[in-house]
């Protein structure tokens, strides 16, 4: 062990509170939104079909925020920067977070939706466990976007121990560690593993964690001596035409059909890859930027505040579409994207305004307040509180 490493200089990422990394979070819900509505409006040929199906690389996005927001911590605590998160905290944290508004929404919408209310016992438990992803048939009416939550708490419960692991290399092997177990995991789809029917494997964790490994990395970089990441983070040109090349490779027959047609093997890869780069690209400008830089549209109170409400958009969104139909006078697949999406939009946020006001914020103020009786802890997303995070004497480092 040596002494502590003198600290970088900082980027905009390492604040305690990320307005624009808020707005991107709500950028990323209307995206997931996007890509349903249109493909339950029909639109899912040609090339403007292609172009929004594949804005369902928003979860991506989602991926990342969470790779990077959570994952920081850990980062500057390897460089003696802070103390290591701990992990009873985290944990309950991240409970609190996820886990009232999704129980609400899944006893809500498998009573009530029409399509859902005849549900087994079997689909309750798996939605109500966050298991979809490894019981067959489980994804139902108004609740299949929930695999890719399915996968997220997945990636909360590793990351406790993926951060053991971590803190056991030098500092200066961490990046080239996470990028590749990032490259290694392109590879999944190779493993001869057998699953019963109506179960899909490439939608198991391990699947996708080149997407949250993007995040990781970036947090890494927040705590680094400024190199080729950030300045390339900061040509905005540069990192545009990255995250829109990678993106258009997303939506050619590259990365798959333009159906519901399954992808090959080599087709998932691409998307899985392309994915990563484009959720890395538009990031990157929002957390290696230099301190003080303005994202006056992302970091707006509109944004901030729509990304507050983005978990609940993300959770009751399909509800909505289901309800905006009838309302519209067509039936699914019947046209009408521009009218349904804002519909959807306009109905989902005020459901997850609802949700947030009356679920969420309570019960995460609720878990502060008995958090900050026992001892006082830094915030772990830049969702939890607008203070900024505390100054943390340096420990030693390797």
């Amino acid at each position: 062990m040596s002494a502590a490493q003198p600290a970088p200089e900082p980027v905009g990422g390492t604040r305690g509170f990320l307005p624009a990394v808020e707005g991107m979070r709500a950028c990323a819900a209307m995206g997931v939104v996007l890509t349903h509505v249109a493909f339950q409006t029909g639109m899912s040929g040609g090339v403007d079909g292609r172009l929004l199906h594949r804005f369902d690389l928003a979860v991506a996005v989602f991926f990342a925020l969470s790779g990077f927001l959570l994952w920081r911590g850990h980062a500057a605590a390897a460089r003696g920067l802070r103390h290591r998160p701990p992990t009873g905290h985290y944990l309950r944290s991240r409970l609190v977070r996820i886990m009232p508004g999704y129980l609400v929404a899944v006893v809500v919408i498998l009573t009530l939706l029409p399509e859902a209310n005849r549900a087994s016992i079997t689909v309750w438990l798996a939605n109500l466990t966050l298991t979809q992803v490894y019981v067959p048939l489980t994804l139902t009416a108004g609740l299949t976007q929930m695999w890719s939550l399915s996968v997220e708490v997945s990636f909360y419960l590793a990351l406790p121990i993926l951060a053991f692991v971590a803190y056991r290399l030098p500092v200066r092997a961490r990046i080239p560690a996470i990028a590749a177990v990032a490259l290694a995991s392109l590879g999944w789809g190779l493993l001869p593993i057998h699953t019963a029917e109506g179960v899909n494997f490439l939608n198991w964790p391990p699947a996708y964690a080149s997407w949250f490994a993007a995040g990781m990395l970036l947090a890494e970089w927040t705590v680094s001596p400024l190199g080729w990441a950030h300045r390339l983070a900061r040509n905005r040109w540069a990192i545009t035409g990255i995250a829109l090349g990678a993106f258009l490779i997303s939506a050619s027959p590259l990365a798959g059909p333009d159906s519901l047609v399954p992808a090959t093997l080599s087709q998932f890869v691409v998307r899985t890859a392309m994915g990563a780069i484009v959720a890395w690209a538009l990031l990157a400008p929002l957390v290696l930027d230099r301190p003080g830089t303005e994202h006056r549209i992302l970091g707006s109170p509109v944004m901030v505040t729509l990304g507050r409400w983005s978990y609940g958009l993300f959770v009751w969104h399909l509800a909505a579409l289901v309800m905006v139909f009838p309302m519209v006078g067509t039936f699914m697949f019947g046209g009408d994207l521009v009218v349904v999406l804002v519909l959807t939009l306009v109905l989902g946020n005020a459901m997850a305004a609802v949700s947030y006001a009356l679920i969420e914020s309570p019960c995460r103020t609720a878990l502060r307040r008995w958090e900050y009786r026992r001892a006082p802890v830094p915030p772990l997303d830049s969702s939890v509180t607008d203070a900024p995070e505390p100054a943390v004497a340096p420990a030693a480092v390797r």
